[in-house]
């Protein structure tokens, strides 16, 4: 069924008589709430792989929940990224936790319009570092030409402490926490940066026009490198405290692929009642050991390490 988002009519046609509503179109920050209160509205729950703060905040100003269930956030990242090294906490407070996330994707125009609305504190704060209980301004330095733990070429990794990071920070208790997102060369940061710079606003409008260069800068990052995505979460224990496992590390070719991985299980765990009614995002919500085991098995992931 052919829909629009900006047609009421047609939506809340569309989730007449569903169970629960999965929401994959973007861009998500124009998106918001849109489908989650016309899922509400139909009686469904409803997930969504994107949204954040942002679309979870704007439906529980909007819409109670009442006996529903909506989870924002069920992809990549955010999602998994602020789901698994839950389990390198679990149980031990950490001394450090990091964070690296990326490879070499192909932007679709929308998901590069995705990227250029992350700004602001709603989704987070570049070159800073989580310490002692607060955000550190200006904590951190690029990373470049450099190499990592499951990633097949040397990368370069750019601080942004993401609200998601700052989350995990609280939940696991961990003194400091540096995210970084990874980029196989500097023509998506160096696209992006300059696409803010010219860019006069933050909507979406103003920024689509910027989204091909974007789109360009990933291209030729594929061309050069081929298709790869990794996520490498590394541990630090406190001093006495119990061991544990100190490295995840996942492999997998399609970003894109494996964010619809997170999203089936998301939308899954709903169903059978995982998740409780409420207004959630999926990296708090999820279990991460039964999210980890179901990784494993999945064919789209190549390869979930846990050490």
């Amino acid at each position: 069924m052919r829909v629009d988002l900006d047609d009421p009519g047609q939506l809340a046609s569309f989730c007449d008589g569903c169970q629960i509503v999965v929401n994959c179109a973007g861009p998500t920050y124009r998106v918001l709430d849109t489908v989650a209160r016309a899922a509400f509205a139909a009686g469904a729950d409803y997930v969504d792989i994107g949204g954040e703060l942002a679309a979870k905040d704007a439906l529980i100003n909007h819409e109670p929940a009442g006996d529903r269930t909506a989870v924002f956030s069920a992809g990549v990242m955010p999602g998994l990224s602020g789901l698994l090294p839950r389990l390198l906490a679990k149980g031990r407070p950490l001394r450090r936790l990091d964070v690296y996330v990326g490879g070499a994707a192909v932007f679709t125009p929308l998901s590069a319009v995705d990227a250029l609305l992350t700004r602001g504190p709603t989704f987070g704060a570049p070159m800073a570092a989580w310490r002692e209980g607060r955000i550190e301004p200006n904590a951190l330095a690029p990373l470049h030409e450099v190499r990592l733990p499951g990633f097949p070429v040397p990368v370069h990794a750019w601080p942004y402490l993401t609200t998601e990071a700052q989350t995990l920070a609280v939940d696991t208790h961990a003194d400091e926490v540096r995210s970084y997102n990874v980029f196989v060369s500097n023509r998506l940061p160096d696209a992006l940066a300059a696409a803010w710079a010219e860019a006069d606003g933050t909507d979406a409008a103003t920024l689509a026009p910027h989204a091909d260069s974007v789109v360009r800068a990933s291209l030729q990052d594929n061309a050069d490198f081929g298709a790869f995505y990794v996520m490498l979460f590394t541990a630090r224990p406190r001093p006495g405290t119990p061991p544990g496992p100190g490295r995840i590390v996942l492999t997998a070719t399609d970003s894109y692929a494996l964010s619809g991985v997170v999203m089936a299980l998301a939308a899954r765990a709903v169903l059978t009642g995982s998740v409780p009614a409420g207004i959630h995002l999926a990296a708090e919500i999820l279990d991460p050991n039964a999210t980890a085991t179901e990784l494993r098995n999945d064919p789209l992931v190549e390869d979930l390490v846990i050490m």
